[in-house]
């Protein structure tokens, strides 16, 4: 972290009082933040805190009612985005809004590339090729501007898109959810170029959900809730637990009530006298996963634990028939064994899915938040038989009132949500199909904790009640609490299924990498 000083240095920028209305909804009211040279700033709140409005508040996208915003002292006002970035105030989104198809240096100076004859003339591609290398070099970024975007990793080209914020004399560079997507290693990478931009005086805002990060990245954060700010600290004054409570207005006891919820549901024989709602046997496909057997019981959480491309979707995908099988079969309620020919097929056989990308195989968001729940039934129904009006209200009233859905008007478009009230409205489209099992592949990633706990006591209650649930998450902590049972993957096979109890972190990623010192240790020591 940059070294405290006796007296803070002139804000880059300074938000002052800014409050913004839509409709009734009173989205920021009277906010203030102020942006240091050479710091992480991070923002913290629940979805729907204001982050976001706050941030297109800043950058251009949506105009101020009242307040200022004030640039290096003086008062400014954006009309666009682009006068922001012209102003040297950038954003990198969690999606890369960059063009895969064009290369590393292309994508960095789209709009301003270097022309011979005096900029009139035809595009310099070495010249571009040297800036784009320079500024890659200048942030520890080894990789060839000369190659195409698309062939790099998702966390590459987010380290490209940084670079490219860079190259525009960024005074301010705003990462929301930079780390969503990637990997230990990934984070890692990028958080050296971050250090390496804080150390050269750039004020960076960091947008995560992601607690251990923040912790490990920011200096400053300021905490939002309900449009309001409740706090500014300095991370080195703050605990994690002091923080949510701020997020949340609200201790977290459910997650204490869950842990302990989970530990004793593992304790019992959830699978004694029990037939199988679902069994897979054999079931792979090639280059995606080995063939693998699961029997899945009723009121049973299965928690799928592995690291990044350890085949954890690839095997919701094939148990859903999304992705169709080359080996095994599926068993569902005893039903004789075959291969699912496709998601309609699944849905047919009471299985539901709700995709790890919500945003590309989940949200239309066009549609409005009640269409969006009613499009797992409606499928199911067929498009020729229209759900009756009286029955879509409903539907819709119980689920949104069930999940407690944000805000509460069914008409408005899918766009206007939160990540996490999106969340749930696509747990609502499968939930109201009535399944017997529910495929959940990472349905918290990217929302916030409060959210987040509240889609985990639905998990357990839902369990409770008798529904199998099969749960993919790369929080291993949120695996342990929910699980009853576990089955570990590693390089897309299956490795080790156990039940849920007397395990911790550190005794599955021993089981991942084969080190010892954690469960297989404490089993011969018993043995």
């Amino acid at each position: 972290m940059s070294q405290a000083e006796t007296k803070p240095p002139r804000p880059v920028v300074e938000m002052l009082d800014v409050s913004i209305t839509f409709g009734a909804v009173r989205a920021l009211d009277g906010v203030s933040l102020r942006l240091l040279p050479g710091e992480v700033h991070a923002l913290m709140g629940e979805n729907g805190a204001g982050k976001s409005t706050l941030i297109k508040a800043l950058t251009g996208v949506y105009t101020i009612d009242s307040g200022r915003v004030e640039i290096a002292g003086v008062e400014t006002r954006f009309a666009t985005p682009a006068a922001a970035q012209h102003a040297g105030i950038s954003t990198v989104y969690q999606e890369v809004n960059l063009v895969p198809n064009l290369t590393v240096a292309e994508n960095m100076l789209l709009g301003r590339e270097p022309r011979r004859l005096n900029g009139i003339g035809a595009i310099d591609r070495r010249a571009m090729n040297r800036r784009a290398a320079a500024s890659l070099q200048g942030l520890g970024i080894d990789i060839d501007p000369g190659s195409e975007l698309g062939s790099h990793p998702i966390a590459v080209q987010q380290l490209v898109a940084i670079a490219r914020a860079v190259d525009t004399d960024a005074r301010v560079l705003i990462l929301d959810e930079p780390t969503s997507s990637l990997d230990a290693d990934e984070v890692a990478r990028l958080f050296e170029v971050m250090r390496r931009l804080r150390d050269q005086g750039t004020a960076i805002v960091f947008v995560s959900h992601f607690l251990d990060q923040v912790f490990e990245i920011s200096d400053r954060m300021t905490i939002l809730r309900n449009g309001r700010v409740v706090g500014e600290r300095r991370v080195a004054e703050t605990t994690q637990l002091e923080l949510v409570q701020l997020m949340i207005g609200r201790d977290l006891q459910v997650l204490e009530r869950l842990d302990h919820a989970a530990h004793e549901a593992s304790g019992e024989a959830v699978t004694e006298q029990r037939l199988p709602v679902l069994s897979a046997v054999g079931l792979g496909r090639k280059g995606s996963l080995e063939a693998t057997d699961l029997t899945l019981f009723p009121g049973e959480v299965v928690g799928i634990a592995g690291l990044l491309g350890s085949g954890r979707t690839e095997l919701a995908r094939l148990l859903f028939g999304a992705d169709a099988p080359d080996t095994g079969e599926l068993t569902v309620r005893g039903s004789s064994r075959r291969r699912l020919r496709s998601p309609r097929h699944a849905i047919d056989r009471k299985l539901a899915f709700c995709s790890e990308d919500r945003k590309a195989e989940g949200v239309f968001e066009e549609l409005s938040v009640a269409d969006n729940m009613l499009l797992g039934l409606q499928a199911s129904r067929g498009w020729l038989r229209p759900i009756p009006t009286a029955t879509r209200s409903t539907l819709v009233k119980e689920f949104m009132t069930a999940l407690d859905v944000r805000p509460a008007d069914p008409s408005l478009p899918m766009r206007s949500l939160s990540g996490g009230n999106q969340q749930k409205v696509l747990l609502a489209r499968w939930l109201i199909t009535e399944p017997d099992v529910l495929l959940l592949d990472e349905p918290t990633r990217g929302i916030d904790i409060g959210a987040k706990t509240q889609i985990q006591q639905l998990v357990a209650d839902l369990a409770e009640k008798g529904m199998s649930v099969v749960f993919i998450s790369a929080e291993l902590e949120e695996v342990l609490r929910l699980s009853h049972r576990l089955v570990v993957l590693k390089d897309r096979r299956k490795i080790a299924e156990r039940p849920n109890r007397g395990v911790d972190v550190n005794d599955v990623l021993e089981i991942i990498t084969g080190e010892p010192g954690g469960l297989a240790e404490k089993e011969r020591a018993d043995a």
